[in-house]
């Protein structure tokens, strides 16, 4: 079997921006954490996955031992400048020593999603963006790359060609990957009403086994799985299954797909892929799960058994001490720009957003439950507003803070800004403040001084609009102001309460 040996089963668990620990059974990477790419390098393994609207982009993870994973950067600390959102499926690849990250990203002049090409010779830092590499019809997408005999390919989505159905096209790449040779060729064509991305390649015997996602990727509509189709030539034209689809919804999770395949040390095949928690529904945006590739006796058409690791969600802590502020916050980057220092144990943030905002700024991290209190403690008196949100869009927000001398519990929703409640304070008294999300989608607001009784402020809210269609909604801290003023946090805490 062919396989790219720079790919690699991620068996440990990636609960939050941060490291994780085993536990009860549950995905692989818990968390949205969709389109994954796993590499494996003499300095360890990495992991990036897609980033959607949030900067910085693409998250790296790296681990030793595959047990235990913890940030260390990002592909990309701003955004290229060809580039305006739709940070999606990065794919790791290692050539000529060098790393690329092959990324689909949203072009500037004209909103029409490509493919474009970074390269750097570490897999964790210092990513060169060379520009759009592929850019077809009205979307480019999920670029996939393979050496076969010496000839790198780049596969891809693409859609919007004279009419033509959506394809899995092929193209040559130049020996130094950053550049297409030749006229793309079709690969396979889809079925209307079915769709096909997010493909991976391999090859077992004299077959090229082409694996797709179909349906509906994102949001509570969505109907994604996986099939797979085979060719004896790598270009096609590739035979579907009969007995497609091969991975479908199944136990708790829904809407699987968008799977790199990776080999463990034992040899198996493992496909890592995403999926839709039933239970946290698409609060917790598209996990990290794992399936093993199992052939027949006679090398015919392989299947998937899940082969999910353990894990839970995993509660954060800081006291704000280390000098750097850590990597796991990120932020709206199309509408704010936040600026974030720490010092003598304080979080300080301020900075600007984009006009017509009527939320504000707020650096969040990723959920992993739909049951979980977050909570800070501002130290600082101003006119600004500073406290806690639950941030899906600059148009979908829920948050709790304080401004003078007075608690606010706000909402944005249908381009509108409501306040929910306020309460008085006493004046000159750091002010601790909380969130409580449930698994019915509902949250509340509550707040305290000199370590009093936590008191609720407002009624109970309906949460179940802040989800956008591809990413999960983030807790996070909050600021809204004008530049010249400053939020400053002594803690951040979030607390997943399991049953």
């Amino acid at each position: 079997m062919k396989l790219n040996v720079n790919r690699i089963l991620l068996l440990g668990c990636l609960a939050m921006p941060f490291t994780a620990a085993k536990a009860q059974t549950g995905p692989v990477i818990a968390g949205d954490f969709a389109d994954p790419s796993i590499i494996k390098t003499p300095q360890g393994y990495f992991a990036t996955a897609t980033s959607s609207e949030w900067a910085p982009h693409y998250p790296i993870y790296s681990s030793q031992d595959l047990q235990t994973w913890k940030q260390v950067g990002y592909v990309f600390d701003k955004a290229p400048e060809w580039t305006s959102g739709s940070f999606w499926a990065p794919e790791y690849y290692f050539h000529n020593n060098t790393y690329y990250l092959y990324y689909t990203a949203r072009r500037k002049s004209d909103n029409v999603s490509c493919i474009g090409v970074a390269t750097s010779k570490y897999p964790d830092k210092g990513f060169k963006d060379h520009g759009v590499l592929v850019d077809f019809g009205k979307e480019a997408i999920d670029a996939f790359i393979y050496n076969d005999n010496g000839q790198l390919y780049i596969t891809f989505k693409a859609y919007g060609l004279d009419k033509r159905p959506i394809e899995i096209l092929g193209s040559k790449l130049s020996a130094d990957g950053l550049k297409l040779e030749g006229e793309p060729f079709s690969m396979l064509k889809d079925t209307p009403g079915i769709g096909m991305e997010g493909q991976s390649i391999l090859k077992k015997g004299n077959y090229y086994y082409l694996f797709y996602s179909a349906g509906n990727c994102c949001g509570n509509g969505c109907s994604y799985h996986v099939r797979v189709a085979r060719s004896a030539t790598f270009a096609g034209p590739y035979e579907e299954y009969s007995q497609n689809p091969i991975l479908q919804t199944h136990e708790a999770w829904k809407c699987p797909g968008h799977g790199t395949f990776a080999q463990t040390k034992e040899g198996k095949y493992m496909y890592i892929y995403h999926a839709y928690n039933e239970a946290n529904n698409v609060f917790t945006g598209r996990e990290g799960l794992m399936a093993e590739l199992v052939w027949p006796a006679d090398n015919s058409w392989p299947s998937f058994v899940s082969r999910h690791t353990e894990s839970k969600p995993v509660d954060l802590t800081t006291s704000f001490a280390e000098k750097k502020p850590a990597g796991y916050w990120q932020w709206d980057f199309r509408n704010s720009q936040p600026v974030f220092t720490q010092k003598n144990g304080s979080l300080y943030l301020t900075g600007s957003v984009k006009e017509g905002n009527k939320t504000g700024l707020v650096l969040t991290v990723r959920p992993v439950s739909t049951n979980f209190d977050v909570t800070t403690t501002v130290a600082n008196t101003n006119a600004a507003l500073k406290g806690l949100a639950f941030y899906g869009d600059v148009n979908a927000a829920i948050g709790v803070g304080v401004v003078n001398d007075k608690i606010e519990y706000w909402l944005v929703k249908d381009n509108k800004r409501s306040v929910l409640a306020t309460a008085n304070i006493k004046a000159g008294l750091p002010i601790q403040l909380k969130l409580t999300t449930y698994d019915d989608h509902h949250g509340e607001a509550f707040y305290r001084q000199a370590n009093g009784s936590w008191q609720q402020v407002g009624d109970k809210q309906n949460i179940g609009f802040l989800p956008q269609w591809d990413r999960s909604p983030r807790p996070g801290l909050h600021y809204q102001g004008d530049g010249k003023q400053q939020a400053v946090f002594n803690e951040f805490k979030i607390t997943n309460k399991t049953k």
